[in-house]
């Protein structure tokens, strides 16, 4: 099993999301984010005057999926979350030990 996690434009979650229904990924976890990379913040106005906000609005979309369809998810999420525009965001994916379903004790994929 395999943790992906996706940083992702906020405007963008709703066709991610459509995306992974697609694939039948249900179960994800959305965390509202802030950060900056090439982007480096961006220039608001305010009143007149300009100020730079350093950390931009992102969204965190997290998903624990099975090896086999690690490759699907990764290539939905890119092609969903993609403006071609900097800031789309990254993909990160790390491996996953254990899951443990709480309410049933139903362990690894079964779990999921």
């Amino acid at each position: 099993m395999v943790k992906i996690e996706a940083i992702i434009k906020p405007f963008k979650l709703e066709v991610v999301k459509d995306a992974l229904h697609e694939l039948g990924i249900f179960g994800m976890t959305v965390t509202e984010v802030r950060g900056f990379g090439r982007q480096k913040g961006q220039s608001e106005l305010y009143r007149g005057a300009e100020y730079v906000v350093d950390f931009v609005p992102k969204v965190k979309v997290e998903i624990v999926a099975t090896e086999a369809l690690s490759g699907d998810v990764i290539n939905a999420l890119v092609e969903a979350a993609r403006t071609g525009k900097i800031g789309d965001g990254k993909i990160f994916v790390s491996p996953v030990s254990e899951t443990i379903r709480i309410r049933t004790g139903e362990r690894g994929e079964e779990a999921l």
